[in-house]
């Protein structure tokens, strides 16, 4: 069966919406049909943006709706079943409270459907004490209760976690694919989805956002056009001040909204009137939501700076490319010139010492270090083609 850019299913399937992956669903629609072949954990895996949360839910919906029941698959699919526990994490880790919750949930018999499913969105992101409160539900399955864990790979997983689940893979689409799907949703004209799908590196989410936010588009542009034109420790502090204050007002203005929208829901919910004091009895609840939220902002940070690192990945990628005589499948075409000319100037071997230092920077990242020294780190390496 080939990928195309039509959802498979039809519009009462609950596996409507997932794109590409034949195999994949195939796999996950016998364990659904036949006792035989199911098992009570599962462990979804695929790169970034391959659909792992759609496919995870889709097979929620075929396990807890019976066969015909569109009114369960919805509910399934909307996240408000009361069968189906789903972490989806906004914080950089998954706290230990939040997986004895779901250990707690797991115990309890379905209430309307045919199994309890409970969906890890971002199970790479459970330290180990964390997996371990985990492990004791997978040692010891509750009848009827299934477990779906999402992971860019199984290696992200604990070796006991990884032995008391069945994995199933996802391929990571063709940018042609990619881009006629973008195309299909967006409205997106043929030639922006084509980039788009090329510069997000198949990513499905990604490159919807930049197919349709032109603003996006320009930032990334101007990301590696000054990354390009740096050639001192000067300019690398000075880009990279430039890049975080851009990760971080992006960050910002992804979470301003919904951050007011959460402080006025929650003081509507303990009968706060606007513009009113807050009651001592609860500040302590209002304290613990500005927590969550200083938190989600720490991981949208990381996570934009993660997409900045992604993309410079790409564009230096392609300078090694050139230099081992292969352009057919260069990324960022638009830089073609810049390109060349880097490859002509530079050894292969200071191009790998610059890949390795961005996979250093990202590792730094997540050791806590502040982002702004990281990066400038990493262009010091670029402009100099030594490691600091």
């Amino acid at each position: 069966m080939e990928a195309t850019a039509t959802a498979i299913g039809t519009a009462t399937d609950p596996w409507r919406g997932v794109w590409g992956q034949p195999e994949a669903v195939a796999t996950l629609q016998a364990a659904a049909a036949d006792p035989g072949s199911m098992t009570h954990a599962w462990l979804v895996i695929g790169p970034p943006g391959s659909g792992r949360s759609t496919l995870a839910y889709a097979f929620a919906a075929a396990l807890i709706a019976e066969p015909g029941d569109d009114a369960a698959v919805a509910q399934v699919l909307a996240g408000t079943h009361p069968d189906l526990t789903a972490l989806r994490t906004e914080q950089v880790i998954i706290r230990i409270d939040e997986a004895r919750r779901l250990v707690e949930r797991a115990y309890f018999a379905p209430s309307i459907g045919r199994h309890r499913v409970i969906v890890v969105e971002d199970a790479d992101r459970m330290a180990e004490r964390t997996s371990n409160v985990l492990l004791k539900a997978l040692e010891e399955p509750p009848e009827r209760t299934v477990w779906v864990l999402c992971a860019p790979s199984d290696a992200d997983l604990l070796p006991t976690i990884r032995s008391r689940v069945r994995t199933v893979r996802l391929r990571e689409p063709d940018v042609a694919d990619v881009a006629a799907l973008i195309a299909s949703r967006t409205g997106a004209p043929p030639e922006i989805a084509e980039q788009s799908a090329r510069h997000a590196q198949r990513h499905i989410g990604m490159a919807q956002r930049l197919a349709s936010d032109e603003g996006a588009r320009r930032r990334r542009a101007e990301t590696l056009a000054a990354v390009l034109s740096v050639r001192g420790v000067g300019g690398a502090v000075e880009v990279a001040a430039r890049i975080v204050a851009a990760a971080t007002d992006d960050a910002r203005a992804l979470s301003a909204e919904r951050d007011d929208h959460e402080r006025a829901q929650l003081r509507r919910t303990l009968g706060i009137a606007e513009g009113a004091p807050v009651p001592p009895a609860v500040r302590g609840q209002l304290s613990a939501l500005e927590d969550d939220q200083k938190r989600r902002a720490t991981r949208s940070l990381r996570d934009g700076i993660d997409r900045v690192l992604t993309d410079l990945q790409s564009l230096f990628r392609d300078v090694l490319m050139r230099q081992f005589g292969r352009e057919d499948d260069m990324i960022n075409r638009e830089f073609a010139d810049d390109i060349r000319a880097l490859a002509d100037q530079w050894q292969p071997s200071r191009t790998l010492v610059v890949l390795d230092q961005i996979s250093e920077t990202r590792r730094n990242l997540e050791q806590n270090v502040a982002p702004t020294l990281a990066i400038e780190s990493m262009l010091i390496t670029v402009a100099t083609g030594r490691t600091p």
